[in-house]
C-alpha cells in the first residue's frame, strides 16, 4: 500500500468498512462497531482507510497480512 496524503474522515471509513464488511472476518466485524463509537486520531482513521481499501480484491497473504494490522489497531485503541 502506498503512501496516501489525504486525511480520511470517521465517515469515510465507516462507508469504507461498509463496503468491504462482508469479506472480513467475524472477529473483526465484531471490533468494528465499537471502533466507530469512539474518537481516533488522523493516523489511526487514515490507517483503518487504507487497509480495508480494495480488501475484497487482496490476495488471501495480503488479507491475512491486513487482518492482523486490523486486529492490532482495533483492539488497542
Amino acid at each position: 500500500m502506498g503512501e496516501c496524503k489525504i486525511d480520511h474522515s470517521k465517515e469515510d471509513v465507516q462507508k469504507k468498512y461498509e463496503s468491504q464488511k462482508e469479506f472480513l472476518p467475524q472477529e473483526i466485524q465484531a471490533s468494528f462497531s465499537k471502533f466507530l463509537e469512539e474518537e481516533h486520531t488522523q493516523d489511526i482513521l487514515n490507517e483503518v482507510f487504507h487497509l480495508l481499501k480494495k480488501y475484497d480484491l487482496a490476495d488471501e497473504k495480503e488479507k491475512e497480512e491486513r487482518n492482523n494490522r486490523l486486529k492490532l489497531v482495533l483492539n488497542n485503541v
